[in-house]
Formats: structure tokens, sequence, C-alpha cells
């Protein structure tokens, strides 16, 4: 079959294809771009526990050294701290430049085998009929490419959205920020900070820490008000740092500056036949601490293992719909959370007009959209698709599960995280005491020989692990999990025929049949034809073969088709 042909090489696009190569699916990345991502200081990102250890998993190795954690969260108004929140009990937000977490995936990307980054390529057609898509691309040369599917993440004017004729209502400049990164000394190192009324002519100001003693600073300004000189700049930077210093401005570096303009939008349609559209080619949003590029995170995870499993094995047409049923719903409902919350927070009108259960102050709930909670910033949780919860826990059905320690019946440990984005369902044991067993023991022993049978059984691939314990689940309790690290079932003890039933809804049913499907069957055969697009590219595995993964895995066949025809390939 022919690889994914991903369009874009932002982050999400990055993300993506390394996700589908973690997965065995080859795909071709086309950058409009020169291959590299300028260095800019105050454009930045905050990743969440769930899309920080997804950025982890895949290869990214700058979050480590140029990303840094926020030590708490200040929140002020006027000149009095009403609420500080310390993250001793979850994972602490990740802040990191853009070109940052772009480069460190950019890095993976040219490791791994199964991704062909393409510089200097700008899709200007695109075709797609039952077996693939077909589209051209002008640049460095003039070229047709062939892929099994077509994801567009090229961003806001994004031209697969155009070429699929989707439109993209919404709101445009919903807010205004200055904004420079900046290297001082501020009274609370390492500690994020939201002021609220900091001064007559400032009615708000975030401050938040990067490595090397560098700052972010954002200013919010009028929607519609004047343009932003550089001397207004530093006016607002030397008044608000002289503002938390004690009436003193202190030394600065002035290392970068920028006006971001805000906008909310959302595509009709995140799904054309065999084109899908993912990031801010689908969504814009980032007013009241919500973040873009981490939705866009959040669809390729989504949609990877979906395009995964057509890709090895086939897919149903409820299955990758899916992807916008899900993705589609999570970015509205954080939108409308947004929309309403707009009023209340940038007007002064009552909030508990607004917001549902609003006994909550306007600056908990914008400090809950920088932190990832509440209605604006918490992790989604999809409909379950099956209700099957005999077992009450911590994690909602469709929520994120909780990264705790598990076991494989290699006896490896790890965090439950490590072991998403492979392509299988993950059903867990909650078995209290078996960490300190020796696992020939916990193999053999009381529910797992049946486990183990059930698991085998399963129409889709999955991996049997073991946990000490899981918040809220007593013991005995079996979780199963989506490749993405959503809960799909839970059930009190070994449930064999409900578990098939379970893992069947996850993967939404067989294939579909015939040319309109999505699996492997549905390749023309022309495809392995001597000189086609897919000559020599290694066989589709079939039911239950794992994928070729690694650095041993062949490398991805290119579905370029050479030449400058003025017509695509038949």
């Amino acid at each position: 079959m022919d690889p994914v042909i991903v369009v874009g090489a932002g982050p999400v696009g990055l993300s993506l294809s390394l996700a589908l190569a973690g997965q065995g699916v080859p795909s071709v990345l086309l950058d409009e771009g020169p291959g590299k991502d300028e260095p800019r200081p105050a454009r930045t990102v905050v990743l969440h526990s769930d899309t920080a250890a997804m950025a982890h998993r895949l290869g990214c190795t700058t979050l480590r050294d140029e990303g840094a954690h926020f030590a708490a969260w200040r929140t002020m108004r006027r000149r009095q701290e009403t609420h500080r929140t310390t993250f001793e009990d979850r994972p602490a937000p990740l802040h990191l430049p853009q070109h940052a977490l772009a480069r460190g995936l950019r890095d993976a990307v040219a490791a791994h085998p199964l991704v062909q980054l393409v510089s200097d390529s700008r899709l200007d057609s695109l075709e797609q009929e039952g077996h693939g898509v077909t589209v051209h691309t002008q640049g460095a040369e003039t070229t047709w490419w062939r892929g099994s599917y077509l994801v567009g993440c090229d961003g806001a004017r994004s031209t697969v959205r155009k070429l699929l004729g989707i439109r993209f209502p919404g709101r445009t400049a919903v807010e205004r920020h200055a904004v420079a990164a900046l290297r001082t000394e501020l009274p609370w190192p390492g500690e994020a900070l939201l002021h609220r009324g900091p001064s007559s002519h400032v009615a708000e100001v975030t401050a938040r820490p990067l490595p090397d003693g560098v700052w972010r600073l954002d200013w919010l300004l009028p929607p519609r008000g004047e343009l932003v000189t550089p001397d207004a700049l530093i006016a607002l930077i030397r008044d608000t740092l002289a503002g938390w210093c004690g009436g003193t401005t202190p030394p600065y570096d002035l290392i970068d500056t920028g006006v971001h303009t805000l906008h909310h939008r959302l595509a009709r349609s995140w799904r054309d036949g065999r084109a899908f559209l993912a990031g801010d080619a689908a969504h814009l949003l980032g007013a009241l601490g919500t973040q873009g590029v981490e939705e866009g995170l959040r669809d390729a995870e989504n949609l990877a293992w979906k395009l995964a499993l057509a890709w090895h094995h086939g897919a149903s047409e409820e299955l990758l719909d899916s992807y916008q049923a899900e993705r589609r719903t999570a970015v509205a409902a954080r939108l409308r959370a947004a929309d309403q919350a707009m009023p209340v927070l940038r007007g002064g009108g009552g909030l508990r007009t607004y917001l549902p259960g609003a006994g909550r102050t306007h600056e908990l709930l914008l400090t809950e959209g920088h932190l990832g909670r509440g209605p604006l910033g918490s992790a989604p949780a999809y409909a379950p698709p099956v209700a099957v919860r005999e077992v009450p826990t911590d994690t909602e059905p469709g929520g994120a599960v909780e990264n705790v320690p598990v076991t494989a019946p290699d006896g490896s440990t790890v965090p439950l995280r490590d072991l998403l984005g492979r392509g299988r369902l993950l059903v867990v044991l909650v078995a209290p005491g078996t960490g300190v067993w020796d696992r020939r023991h916990w193999m053999k022993a009381g529910l797992m020989p049946r486990l183990a049978a059930a698991v085998s059984a399963l129409p889709v691939r999955a991996e049997l692990l073991v946990a000490d314990g899981y918040p809220g689940a007593p013991a005995h309790t079996v979780l199963l999990v989506r490749p993405d690290g959503h809960l799909a079932a839970t059930f009190a003890g070994v449930r064999p025929a409900e578990l098939y039933e379970a893992a069947d809804a996850v993967r939404a049913g067989a294939p579909s049949p015939g040319p309109g499907g999505s699996g492997a069957a549905a390749v023309p055969a022309v495809s392995g034809a001597p000189g086609s697009p897919g000559a020599g590219r290694p066989g589709v595995p079939g039911a239950g073969a794992a994928p070729a993964v690694g650095p041993d895995s062949a490398p991805p066949v290119p579905a370029r088709v050479s030449g400058e025809s003025a017509t695509p390939p038949q």
C-alpha cells in the first residue's frame, strides 16, 4: 500500500508522521518551507501531561533541555495574590519555544526510515478516488505523489482545506496580545504568573518561565486598538517589571517581541474521503489560555492509530469517521467554553449567566484554562464505544488514562503512557501485590491464564499488562485502553465475551468491503507492479502480524511519480 501523504511540517505534521511510523506506517511529509524553523523565542507552546508524554514518546529530545516545568502558578488581582497552585500531586505544565519543539521532532523524523521529508514542496492540486490520493507539488521540482491517505496539517491558510472546498467559519481577532521574550530576574523564580489589573492601562499580563532565566510575557491588548510601537512595548516592559520588583525596573535582556492576534475558527468537516484535516488547518483557538498546538497534537494521536489500523488490516468507515466525531466535538466544546466565558472575563458580565456552576472566580477560571483544567483546558474525554463500565474508576469512560506503572509479561515495568502509540489495545489487570512477585508465578496464577487467552482471541492486536493499582479501581478490575490512551471499558474480572465485544467496538466493527473501504485489499494491483509508486515496498502485514517498526525496518519506497506530465498518472 502507498504511504500516507502528510502536508505541512510544523509540530502537528511532524508528530503525525512520527506517530504513523511508530505503528509501522510509512509517510511522505511535504514541507513548503526550506526544512528548518526560524528561532522565535516569543512564540512558545505549553504542553500538559498527555501531550508532553506523546512528544517524548515520539523521540523529541528538546523537551528536557529547552523546556521548563512551572514550579507553581500564581494568580494576582491588582496588588494582591488571590491563588497559588503547586504541582506536588500532578505533572506540571511544560513550557518551551515552538521552534525547539519542531526541531526536536524534525531530528526524530530525520532518524526514522519510515518518514520521507521533502522540503520546498508546495501543494497545488489534489485528486482522490476509491483506492488512494494523488497530489501535485511545485518547488525545487514539479512532481506527482501517490498516497493511500492524505492529511492536511498545513496551517490556518491550508491549501488542502481549500482544494477540498471545506469552509472555515469563525471569529476574527478574538484577542490581541503584545508578547516579549526577555531574560531577567523576577521575585518568583520558575513560577508562572497571571496578573489581572496590574495598572490602570493594562488589563492583564502573564509571565511564563523558560530555561536560563528567560521569560515570556503577554499583555492583553484592546481588540481593535492602536498599533503597538517599539517605544510603547518598551514602556509596557519597564512598567510591568517595576510593578513586580518593588518599583524599580530590574536589568533585562530583550530577546524577541511580537503581536499575536488570536482567531477562533472550526472547519465544517475534517474528513473528505481519504483526505483529513488536523491542527490549524482544522481549527484555530488560543484565547483564554487555550492551546492550539496542543489540540493539534491530540488530533495527530487520535488519527494516527486509526489510519494505522486501516493501512495494515483495513478499517471501517465508522472508525475513520470517528476521528472527526471525537476531535471536532472536543475542539468545538473548547471553543464554545471560551466564547461563553469571553463576555464574562473580558466584558465584566455576570459569570453565572454564562457558565453553569459558576461560583468560581474569574481568576480561577482563567487559571484552569492555562493549567489544562476545567472547561477551558482539561484533556478531552471521548464518548466510549461501548457502555461497559462494570467498575467505576477515577477515570471517566473515554477519558485519558492515568500514567500508572505497569508490568508486561516479559517482566519489564514502565509507565503506562510509554506503551501507547503502537497500534495495539492495552488490557490492564489491576492486581495488587504482583509488583513483588516473580512473573513466572503470577502469569500462571489466578485470573491470568483466562485473561491471557481472552486477549489472544481479540479481533485486533492487544497487549496484556498488570498494574499494582489504578486510581479508584478495586482489585481484579480489567481496563481496556485504546492505542491513544483513552479508557474504552472496565470490567469486574475476566469477561471474555464482553471484552471481545468491547474491542470490536473500539475498532468500530469489521473493515468496510469494496473499493470504498479502507483495507489493504482495496489497493489496486498496479501498485505493486514494477515501476509503480508502490513497487518494492514490503508486504502489508496480515491480521495479527506485528508491523515492521524501528531502525531495522525497510525504508519507505517514495510515492513519487516522476516527470512533469500535465495530467496525474492513471
